[in-house]
């Protein structure tokens, strides 16, 4: 019977250990970081596709939500690279910066970002040699950053050549400008659609974007096979644990 007594608290102490380490990682993914992985080259070349990042949940707090009393938490700051929910399609998330804060004035002209007038310096901006840019906001009734669905949605925001960030919405822009769907083509970010900010990259396997689209079951088989095989030769090891910027 001693025996048996044992056993079952020996039994009650791995399942009470398990229940905890379950509940500590739902709250942690809940309420403090969360994994994401990059599929698109639109922040070359600070992330790169095959990035896997940590996003910090509880940088920006949530609006009227208790912990914005008992953590130490900030606002969002211009240049902060976040994660947040498409407005379009709340399925998916997107990884930008901050561009324009609530009130900012912006336009571009060429390759610069103007922001209140004047010219933003962003030493993480990549452009391609020679490459086409419209200035933004496009002229009323051009094709410029009209994407479907989304046709006409600065004039509202329109002052002269320049558009007017919302209150509680931020406007957000990908690192590499000529190759980025970000808010010059669909609109602003609202607040309670961030996520978070984005961390560190914890783990970098070279890829390309075509493999994030191929969902099949032989697609995830090849995957799978192809990161058995070459996880040492393929991991981007230099990006390990690199705090992002």
């Amino acid at each position: 019977m001693a025996g048996e007594t044992f056993k079952k608290s020996t039994a009650r102490e791995y399942f009470e250990s398990l229940a905890i380490t379950v509940i500590l990682a739902l709250f942690g993914t809940t309420f403090i970081v969360q994994a994401f992985k990059i599929p698109t080259p639109s922040m070359e070349d600070n992330l790169l596709v095959g990035d896997h990042l940590l996003v910090n949940k509880f940088a920006f707090g949530a609006p009227g939500s208790i912990t914005d009393a008992v953590l130490p938490l900030r606002t969002i700051h211009r240049g902060d690279v976040i994660v947040f929910k498409y407005p379009h399609d709340l399925s998916k998330h997107y990884v930008k910066r901050v561009i324009g804060l609530p009130g900012d004035r912006i336009h571009t002209v060429d390759s610069e970002v103007f922001v209140n007038g004047q010219p933003l310096a962003e030493p993480y901006k990549r452009l391609r040699p020679n490459s086409y840019r419209a200035d933004f906001p496009g002229l009323p009734g051009s094709s410029d950053y009209q994407q479907p669905g989304s046709e006409g949605w600065t004039d509202p925001f329109r002052q002269g050549n320049e558009v007017v960030v919302p209150p509680d919405k931020y406007f957000a822009m990908g690192d590499n400008r000529d190759n980025s769907a970000d808010s010059r083509f669909w609109g602003f970010v609202p607040r309670e659609l961030i996520v978070g900010k984005a961390l560190i990259v914890y783990w970098s396997y070279e890829s390309d974007s075509d493999a994030y689209r191929q969902t099949e079951v032989r697609d995830t088989v090849r995957q799978t096979l192809d990161l058995v095989t070459n996880f040492f030769a393929k991991t981007r090891w230099a990006r390990t644990f690199k705090i992002i910027r």
